[in-house]
């Protein structure tokens, strides 16, 4: 038997073998929760311990804990885990109780945390809370800091959550293959004071990546930066759901990046300010209006705004290929490229054969055939037809009347009339009439209508 006081006097995180799980231990671990539903999962209000207002995870969850003895007790199971990345398409990835990425642990400024690690993986592993400060021996670096957990191995990491901020966890163990197979999660402490730093809706999520072949379903680990599937917390569009606020909410939203590259995350309608970092909370007056936050490998941000403007609007990386599904980097450009009379004798060899970037890379109205378990480069039905996005992208859906605490999604947005663009039915813009080409010329103006008139003079002083 192992008491008390010699199971927590050690330095670092305590290594607890399989043996004495199942003999002593098992009854006193706290349950490990699984969770194998790809939707957003409501928030979860603290049901013990000092409260706080919860954040809801994208396409995630927060991990439940126990009480014992004043000490929030979780447990977190390293394991292989099947995640659906958008409908049609599962990956093999490594993960937490049940998902890739595992799940967001929220805890209170001052909380004593312990956390008991099951590994459950083919080779060691570990965990490093990512900008915690702690002590050394729990920060989580295999062979710094503690030995590795060995499969069918549990340790225990138990520390004092001393500052409120956003964080993440992922191992410093194999890290090129535990991190690029999904290993990674989300990490909040609340401040304190239950009313510091408060808004209305509070999203979080990570940033990962993925290369995997069209067909296959692992990903390859040894990819650096060619990656073809690029997410919001192992998610692609149209796989991700959409920011549900109302229409005057103070709304935050923490990203935290856990790929290979920078992110340069913009919101659509709305500008914002970067609140906090991976460091801390800014200072209030150091901020500035952005549309557009930069995150770098290993960083978080978490921005905030008024949701003042009612509508759909996109939330996105701002790197081109990395809101596109499948890519394939080595397409030659075609555009201009007169394929009619090639297309026509591959077409009796190959009857299914579609000419592909003559005209430009749009592949919205192509119904191609795909391998299995694979995804179109772009997809996703909107509105006004296909959204031609995929990977990092999602909307936020800012609505009038929409309830404190509903994140049901409401639909697309009815606009009002007259808010749409559309299709100009008159002559050719910016030509005299009788330079337009024939049957473009404006329509006469109305009896009693008034008409614009222009004068252009010479040079600049007369912008």
């Amino acid at each position: 038997m192992v008491s008390r006081r010699d199971f927590f006097g050690g330095a670092g995180a305590v290594a607890l073998s399989a043996g004495l799980v199942s003999r002593v231990g098992a009854a006193s671990l706290p349950e490990a929760p699984q969770m194998d539903k790809a939707a957003t999962q409501p928030p979860l209000s603290p049901p013990n311990g000092r409260p706080y207002n919860p954040v809801v995870t994208l396409n995630g969850w927060t991990l439940p804990w126990r009480m014992n003895n004043g000490v929030k007790e979780f447990h977190l199971v390293a394991e292989p885990v099947v995640r659906e990345l958008a409908p049609g398409m599962k990956a093999h990835l490594w993960g937490y109780n049940g998902q890739s990425p595992g799940p967001t642990i929220e805890v209170v400024e001052g909380d004593r945390v312990r956390l008991f690690v099951t590994n459950k993986l083919p080779e060691h592993t570990s965990i490093h809370w990512h900008g915690q400060r702690l002590p050394a021996g729990m920060d989580g670096v295999t062979g710094l800091t503690q030995p590795g957990i060995k499969p069918g191995k549990t340790f225990v990491y138990e520390f004092i959550a001393k500052r409120p901020g956003t964080f993440m966890y992922h191992p410093h163990a194999d890290e090129m293959t535990q991190m690029a197979m999904g290993m990674m999660g989300f990490w909040v402490t609340h401040p304190k004071d239950v009313n510091a730093h408060r808004v209305d809706r509070d999203f979080c999520f990570l940033l990962n990546a993925y290369d995997i072949e069209p067909g296959s379903a692992t990903p390859k680990t040894a990819t650096m930066t060619d990656f073809n599937l690029w997410t919001f917390n192992s998610r692609v569009f149209p796989g991700i759901d959409s920011m549900v606020c109302g229409l005057n909410d103070r709304v935050r939203i923490r990203v935290g990046n856990l790929t290979m590259t920078n992110h340069p995350i913009h919101l659509h309608g709305h500008e914002f300010v970067v609140a906090g970092t991976d460091g801390g909370w800014t200072n209030p007056a150091s901020r500035w209006p952005e549309v557009t936050t930069d995150i770098a490998v290993g960083q978080m941000r978490a921005i905030e705004f008024d949701a003042t403007e009612p509508g759909d609007w996109a939330f996105h990386c701002h790197k081109s290929h990395h809101t596109m599904n499948a890519m394939g980097h080595d397409v030659p450009t075609l555009i201009g490229v007169d394929h009619r009379g090639i297309a026509e004798k591959i077409n009796k060899l190959v009857p299914d054969y579609m000419v592909m970037g003559d005209k430009g890379g749009s592949m919205g109205d192509m119904e191609m055939p795909l391998p299995e378990n694979t995804l179109p480069m772009m997809t996703g039905t909107g509105p006004f037809g296909g959204i031609e996005m995929g990977g990092m992208f999602t909307t936020v859906k800012v609505r009038k009347g929409q309830a404190r605490g509903d994140y049901k999604d409401p639909g697309w947005y009815k606009h009002p009339a007259g808010t749409v663009a559309y299709e100009w039915q008159g002559g050719e813009a910016g030509l005299p009439a009788a330079q337009q080409s024939p049957g473009t010329a404006a329509a006469a103006p109305e009896p009693g209508e008034k008409v614009l008139k222009v004068r252009k003079g010479s040079g600049h002083g007369s912008h």
